[in-house]
């Protein structure tokens, strides 16, 4: 697999190990073990992609790559030219029984393989553009003749938008409001108009009033508006938009009625993908077995529970990766190896000494790395990944390729300091043993 890759993809992976970050493109080639999730996966983009919905569960306790799985998802559904978002769900910056507040979060995260985060404005301007073609290709008036030629695009707009304003007018009033401001020259209006229809707060009232739109976004209107954005990146070349929810189990931490509002927030959204009314969208949300399974999470919402009902009784070898909840396995020592494997690789391909970093860095190495830092974190496998990673490109590959007398099993004492770890990775470390207490 990794015989075809580019330099360039290369070293952008290669970089962001260095960094201890998730790269932000070529996950598929550190895609370990997913390999049985890709064909489902991909029938459901192109389920999507034809204007059809999908929805999964990833469970998996930390270190099973929830969010990783997450987004070498992303990078599949933006190669079929789909938009992603990628949201964390949180008790004070992304509460899930806020829907106006995860939609607000949808359109700051939002990307597509062309655009950074946020993207919204050029899906909205590259919408206008479709529009203006699709018009002018009609034949039916000229671009030179600028009042009728407005008037078609605004008409074509509210053709396409019509679903829409039946339930959010407010949506295509905001539309109509930037093409005009566009067209006039104001730079502030149409910026503040943008921010409306992402959901913003404390925009200008005097934006609103051109546009004919009052007040924020609230909690019912988050829908209407998602519906407003799949119908503005369908018509733009974007079939559809992947949303993953990522760490919902921070809804087991919160206040009792909260935590049920966001359960029912969660409800509601799946059963109106179940409905129809988001065509083009793939929901993905990612949680522990605990906030699955356990009374202070899904199963304290029956009718939320019997939606997310998978049968995990069996071998999970058996397990349909077209099920509702998918389960991921989890790292152990066999999969960190192959991991390690696999970058060696990578790095060979853009490294000055690619034999001398296969020799040194041999199968038999990695497996040693692995088997000392996972050591060193107190056997815990899933918290090793990137940690690992990290050590073996930073701390080992760049030296041995670097210095043509280091060796690794002789010059490399394999160590962990606190300082290495996420907060993260330190409260998955720690253990009741660590804690001093004073007994009489």
């Amino acid at each position: 697999m990794t015989g075809a890759v580019s330099q360039a993809r290369r070293r952008d992976v290669i970089n962001a190990l260095r960094r201890g970050t998730v790269p932000q493109t070529g996950l598929d080639l550190l895609a370990v073990g997913l390999d049985r999730f890709a064909t489902a996966m991909d029938d459901d983009l192109d389920t999507v992609a034809r204007g059809g919905a999908a929805f999964h569960a990833v469970r998996g306790e930390y270190g099973s790559g929830k969010t990783f799985f997450a987004r070498w998802l992303a990078e599949r559904a933006k190669r079929r030219g789909l938009a992603t978002s990628e949201i964390q769900i949180s008790e004070t910056e992304t509460p899930l029984h806020r829907l106006e507040t995860v939609y607000r979060r949808l359109t700051e995260r939002i990307t597509t393989a062309t655009h950074q985060p946020s993207a919204l404005r050029a899906v909205v301007d590259s919408w206008l553009y479709t529009l203006e073609e699709h018009v002018l290709d009609a034949g039916e008036v000229s671009e030179d003749d600028e009042t009728a030629f407005t008037a078609a695009v605004d008409t074509l707009a509210e053709q396409r938008l019509a679903d829409v304003a039946r339930t959010t007018p407010a949506f295509a009033a905001a539309l109509r409001g930037y093409r005009q401001a566009l067209a006039d020259g104001d730079a502030a209006t149409a910026e503040a108009l943008i921010a409306w229809l992402g959901g913003q707060k404390s925009v200008a009232a005097s934006a609103r009033r051109t546009a004919g739109v009052r007040g924020d976004l609230d909690h019912f209107g988050a829908l209407g508006f998602l519906q407003g954005l799949l119908t503005v990146l369908r018509d733009c070349g974007h079939p559809g938009l992947l949303l993953v929810l990522d760490e919902t189990e921070t809804l087991q931490r919160v206040r009792g009625d909260v935590r049920e509002k966001g359960l029912n927030a969660l409800r509601q959204l799946i059963d109106e993908i179940d409905a129809g009314r988001f065509p083009g969208l793939f929901l993905v949300l990612t949680g522990t077995p605990a906030f699955f399974d356990g009374q202070q999470g899904v199963q304290r919402l029956p009718p939320l529970a019997q939606r997310l009902a998978t049968d995990f009784s069996t071998d999970p070898r058996f397990d349909s990766p077209r099920a509702v909840q998918l389960r991921l396995p989890g790292f152990n020592l066999d999969r960190l190896g192959e991991l390690g494997r696999t970058v060696r690789e990578l790095y060979a391909g853009v490294a000055r000494n690619p034999e001398r970093v296969r020799e040194v860095v041999d199968d038999a190495y990695i497996t040693t790395l692995a088997e000392a830092l996972t050591g060193e974190l107190g056997g815990k496998v899933g918290v090793a990944p990137r940690l690992f990673l990290r050590k073996l490109v930073a701390d080992v590959l760049d030296r041995v390729d670097d210095f043509a007398d280091f060796d690794p099993r002789r010059d490399y004492p394999i160590t962990v300091s606190d300082t290495e770890l996420t907060e993260v990775e330190r409260n998955a470390v720690a253990s009741a043993d660590d804690i001093d207490l004073e007994l009489p």
